[in-house]
């Protein structure tokens, strides 16, 4: 993650039009850690299964690289929130649209629909 990530608000408009950009890229991290993982089933190697494990870490880390870099912040794996200077609106992998806020502090267990 980086040492200093640009806060931004958000209005709703704003993250309905960063979401498109958020799903392609969760999507593809997805598919690309669901192939490492089966890859990882299949060694016998412990050592091998090592590297493909860091691999998947290093998939992990570029996806947060990514959202942080929209201005978004990463809250759990393919969970990603968008600060609205009130709270958050909410999204997760494989959601189609962005439906969900929450408070800054009841976090995604306090999720509520937008509509």
């Amino acid at each position: 993650m980086s040492e200093y990530k640009k806060k931004r608000i958000f209005t709703y408009d704003d993250a309905l039009t960063l979401l498109p950009q958020i799903q392609k890229v969760t999507t593809g991290a997805v598919q690309e850690i669901t192939v490492l993982a089966a890859q990882i089933y299949a060694l016998r190697d412990e050592e091998q299964k090592k590297r493909y494990e860091k691999r998947q870490a290093m998939v992990v880390n570029n996806w947060v690289q990514d959202i942080e870099q929209l201005g978004c912040e990463v809250k759990g794996l393919w969970l990603v929130d968008f600060d609205n200077g009130e709270g958050y609106y909410c999204w997760q992998y494989p959601e189609p649209n962005l439906e969900y806020f929450h408070g800054y502090t009841e976090g995604f267990a306090g999720r509520s629909k937008l509509f």
